[in-house]
């Protein structure tokens, strides 16, 4: 669930724009891969044994002091297999607790495992964040480059770091359980929560996980994987029904799960909102107890995402541990009688605190304060990993003629352009929103690395969508009438009946019941709204917009996404759909208007308890662009526009458009026309349509959600002081229409049933078997440099497996760093199966001219499939080719494989 705020804040406004679930919960409650090793040592920043700022008062010799003594406290305690001493501890504070204190326990605190002190047991703290450590106060955290970045960099060591900067900003703060990675897979560029995860492939993914689960819990924290399973969108996310054969979830959707139970040994599992195959995903015991606890061997804590748990006898005997955020279903009003009446054992309740309790005692949670004071809140070694994150993800897609790097020595003036570039967008909008301590903004990373010979400018070249709406001119009446719009209500969602109230409104715009309203006087509003629930709402503003001429007029929408319908007619036709799916958060579309009156009418309803957002604006295309944008444009030697989504456009909770936010693509086509020598950046959790300007455009990055260092990243690629090495997790694709996914995405007509009829063949996957060739394949990425592969010599081994070699050569002039990619390929299936799977990489760092031997074995899973009928995992034949490269379409060494054996342990 969430609600819009406001405008996107600044840097220091400590909320973002959208609000989840949990979000609104937390302000209720007012509070053979290879072994990744990460070494205990933490450099510590200054702390101070008070509560203010640890950095404000700290003198370089308290610093030095600090690093000499904090071996001796504040040791992190990785989780561990527990003693025969410490399970009978276990088992004896389960034997001492009332069955009323058990059936407690399993129902969260707004955002903890509640305490019970007559036991010494302490409430164990969650925070979202699964990019920075996102404080329940609000307060500031490290904000590293969101998952489908980290994913780019394809370096398990990164995700590592990453993970151990995590922990660490969370012990700083006595965080338990960090909420996250997501490992949900990137179905389509449509779904909004697609920048948290780690992209298309389903073993890029687990590895990922893998690393940064490990770093992570080394820290002494649990890491928490989530949505388990299918919440592969973000509309309708509570009702749709995600239905998918076997096959398809064994093979796409559940191996980074398993990865990062059966590898990263991550300590927690969070179900998701969704449906799969008809039920709830917190009532489904094949998925959480066969498969989870069974066949994995999965020995942590299954806990709910917020609101994710619909039924108390369902969730509790579907091996649902805790729910969160509180115990609106699993309580002791809805299961002592369940218990009494035999649908429900005592042992499994038992079996839920004994979960808790073992992991709370397998990191020495009970033994010691969560909080570490020897970690300063603001980490500089944490502050190097988000640098090194965002500049590892971004991806270098075209640079034609060489335009990058840039040369500084050569530039005399340097436009930064875009909607983007001022203040910055670390992160996309949800529950994943961290707020940094000091975000970098791409004009101000560029400023910072030019000399004093080199003018840098700066224009928005766009009005925010607050301006637009503001300077929107509309009538009661299409001759004229008064100013404004007629606004009329219904105490329904559906506009039934008789409007309640009917009255003039000075524009199309809502705002409901903010957080901001709330911060003052918290606890009077929380007991003004839950003695007296909201009703559902629905609005009907209606209204004339007068086109000063004919030509074409984009139409802009913004909503509040989950809780809200929201619908757009121009003159009587409908132009715009929110109504009952959110497909997009900041919907816009261009059309052809005469001049003169066109009626516009905008409907909108609301579920959500804290109210909704709703903004609308008209504007004709031809006067969007900034003109001053394009005259500094003509004026620069070269020109950087930093384009892509904001919070208000790509968020949990709804999803978003394949095309860039409103007026961008004209902002890029009139910007490449006043100068040649242009550089786009795109903020983005995936693919964008590019059709309409890439060709006109002689550079173009994908910088992702690029954290609070992402200004410093871009411009240390940009004049080169960086090599690009970032490598698409995802698949990019020319048209909408070319995704595996496009015709199925949404849900059936009439139905809430989402049909993943492509099965196994998502991603590129989907492409190779369609014989489709995308914009950007999987895998690609460009270079200051160049590389080449040779050697490969590929062997079986005993057993089901085999060991891939082969040698990497920096061929040019620069230091970089490349992704070698190993896929297997079935020779001859008896069953259909991809023309090529990930199953090995390698991200390989080389001077110039340097090589690098590298080997990389596959086990017998890397030549399986999942077979239906047997239920296990099986191999078909013993004829494989391994194929190694740089992107799945570029896969320079072939060697044929026999396989000693095709057993599958």
């Amino acid at each position: 669930m969430r609600s819009h705020v406001a405008a996107r804040p600044t840097p220091s406004f400590p909320l973002s724009t959208h609000r989840s679930t949990r979000e609104k919960a937390q302000l209720c409650a007012g509070d053979a891969p290879r072994e990744l090793t990460v070494s205990s040592a933490q450099p510590i920043a200054a702390s101070s044994k008070k509560r203010s700022l640890p950095w404000c008062h700290a003198t370089p010799l308290a610093v030095a002091a600090a690093l000499l003594l904090w071996p001796l406290v504040g040791t992190a305690q990785a989780p561990h297999a527990l003693t025969a001493a410490e399970q009978h501890q276990v088992d004896t504070l389960v034997s001492q607790m009332s069955l009323e204190q058990k059936l407690a326990y399993i129902g969260g605190t707004g955002f903890a495992a509640r305490a019970v002190p007559s036991l010494k047991i302490p409430a164990l703290e969650m925070s979202d964040g699964p990019y920075g450590t996102r404080s329940n106060s609000g307060f500031p955290s490290t904000t590293y480059a969101a998952g489908i970045g980290l994913a780019a960099s394809w370096d398990r060591a990164l995700a590592s770091e990453l993970g151990a900067g995590i922990g660490r900003d969370a012990r700083a703060r006595g965080v338990h359980f960090m909420l996250g990675p997501g490992v949900n897979i990137y179905r389509s560029p449509r779904n909004g929560r697609n920048f948290e995860y780690f992209g298309e492939d389903p073993y890029l993914s687990g590895q990922i996980a893998a690393g940064y689960i490990q770093g992570m819990q080394q820290q002494g924290v649990s890491a928490t994987v989530k949505h388990f399973l299918g919440n592969n969108s973000e509309f309708l996310r509570h009702d749709s029904d995600t239905e998918m054969d076997e096959r398809t979830a064994r093979e796409i959707y559940l191996p980074a799960f398993e990865a990062a139970v059966k590898q990263g040994h991550v300590s927690a599992v969070m179900d998701s909102y969704n449906l799969i195959d008809g039920k709830h995903a917190t009532e489904n015991p094949y998925f959480n107890i066969d498969i989870l606890r069974k066949d994995w061997g999965f020995q942590g804590v299954l806990m709910s995402d917020w609101d994710a748990t619909y039924d108390a006898v369902g969730a509790a005997d579907a091996g649902l541990d805790i729910e969160m955020p509180t115990g609106k279903f699993m309580n002791q009003a809805n299961l002592m009688p369940a218990i009494k009446a035999g649908t429900v054992t005592q042992a499994t309740i038992d079996e839920k605190v004994r979960h808790l309790l073992s992991t709370a005692v397998s990191y020495g949670w009970l033994e010691r304060d969560q909080r570490d004071p020897s970690i300063g809140f603001l980490d500089k070694q944490n502050q190097a990993v988000a640098r090194k994150a965002a500049q590892e993800g971004a991806v270098l897609l075209k640079n034609e003629g060489k335009l990058l790097p840039l040369q500084k020595q050569s530039l005399k003036s340097i436009l930064v352009v875009g909607p983007n570039a001022y203040p910055g967008v670390p992160v996309g909008g949800g529950s994943a929103g961290v707020v940094p301590f000091h975000l970098v903004s791409g004009l101000e990373g560029i400023s910072d690395a030019v000399d004093h010979n080199t003018t840098v400018l700066y224009d928005a070249g766009l009005p925010t969508m607050k301006n637009l709406s503001g300077h929107m001119i509309l009538m009661t009446e299409a001759g004229g009438g008064k100013p404004g719009a007629t606004l009329e209500t219904w105490s329904n969602v559906d506009l039934q009946g008789a409007p309640a109230s009917s009255t003039i409104v000075p524009g199309i715009g809502l705002e409901g019941l903010s957080l901001a309203s709330l911060i003052g006087n918290l606890d009077s509003a929380l007991a003004t709204i839950f003695s007296s629930p909201p009703k559902a709402i629905s609005h009907r503003f209606t209204g004339y917009y007068t086109a000063a001429s004919a030509g074409k007029y984009i139409v802009i929408l913004e909503d509040s996404g989950e809780g809200s319908g929201n619908r757009v007619f121009v003159d009587g036709k409908q132009v715009i759909d929110n109504w009952k799916l959110v497909r997009a958060y900041q919907p816009h579309i261009s059309l052809d208007l005469a001049a003169g009156p066109h009626k516009v009418v905008v409907e909108e309803s609301q579920t959500s308890i804290l109210g909704g957002h709703l903004g609308f604006a008209i504007v004709a295309e031809d006067k969007v662009v900034n003109k001053r944008a394009l005259e500094l444009a003509a004026k620069a030697d070269v020109v950087v526009m930093e384009a892509g989504f904001q919070q208000e456009s790509e968020s949990e909770g709804g999803d978003r458009t394949f095309s860039l936010p409103f007026g961008q693509a004209e902002l890029i086509r009139e910007l490449s026309a006043a100068n040649p020598k242009l550089v786009v950046a795109i903020t983005s959790g995936g693919n964008v349509d590019s059709s309409n300007w890439i060709e006109k455009v002689p550079a173009v990055l994908e910088t992702w959600y690029a954290g609070q260092e992402g200004g410093h990243a871009l411009a240390d690629i940009l004049f080169g002081a960086v090599n690009p090495s970032g490598h698409l997790p995802a698949t990019f694709e020319r048209r909408a229409e070319d995704n595996p996914t496009f015709g199925d995405y949404y849900p059936e007509e009439g139905t809430r049933v989402v049909h993943y009829k492509e099965g196994i063949f998502v991603g590129y996957r989907g492409y190779e078997k369609n014989h489709v060739e995308p914009l950007f394949p999987f895998g690609y990425g460009l270079s200051y440099t160049t590389f080449r592969f040779a050697n490969l010599s590929v062997q079986p081994a005993q057993g089901a497996g085999a060991s891939a070699s082969f040698d990497i050569t920096n061929t040019g002039t620069r230091q970089g760093a490349d992704v070698a990619q190993l896929y297997v390929t079935e020779d001859h299936a008896k069953v259909e199966r991809p023309a090529h799977e990930l199953k090995g990489f390698e991200r390989v760092d080389l001077a110039p001219g340097a090589t690098r031997h590298v080997t990389i074995p596959l086990d017998a899973r890397a030549f399986s499939y999942y077979d239906v009928a047997q239920k296990r995992w099986v191999i078909g034949s013993k004829n494989f080719t391994i194929s190694v490269g740089d992107s799945v379409a570029s896969l320079p060494l072939k060697a044929a494989l026999t396989l000693a054996s095709t057993n599958v342990p």
